[in-house]
């Protein structure tokens, strides 16, 4: 098969998505292949603006959630001392963005865990991972 080299970890915190993060800096160190994590965010601002019952306060726990996500899998990769990078990007639907993230940066291994939280930061996976493998045009690994 040919050479692992841009590898996209989708996390939201959950407990399958941080042992993806775990599983992808390992992978990533044995492949001497570049790591993107990448948080979804679904709570964009327009959606806020068309909300009711959304407000700042919540909004700043998203951003803290999300900060926290990813300074884990910065924590995680350097570890590992893996080559990588920490993305978040903005999208409501969580599986065509993480998708369209792994495209636009070229990356030809994609790594979700198998079930994620709900609420919040949406489930990312069960469906999203489902959605993942069935989108992608690369090898995707689910991590259980």
């Amino acid at each position: 098969p040919p050479m692992t080299q841009k590898i996209l970890c989708a996390t939201d915190g959950s407990h399958s998505a941080r042992k993806a993060v775990d599983f992808a800096a390992g992978f990533a160190r044995q492949c001497d292949a570049h790591v993107d994590f990448l948080v979804v965010n679904t709570v964009t601002e327009e959606k806020l603006r068309t909300t009711a019952g959304w407000n700042a306060e919540e909004l700043g726990a998203t951003r803290a959630q999300i900060r926290g996500e990813l300074d884990h899998a910065r924590e995680v990769a350097q570890k590992e001392g893996a080559d990588f990078g920490l993305h978040e990007a903005e999208g409501r639907k969580v599986a065509e963005t993480i998708v369209a993230f792994a495209r636009s940066r070229g990356c030809d291994h994609i790594v979700v865990g198998s079930a994620g939280r709900t609420g919040l930061t949406a489930a990312l996976i069960g469906s999203v991972a489902r959605s993942v493998v069935i989108q992608a045009t690369c090898p995707v690994t689910v991590v259980r």
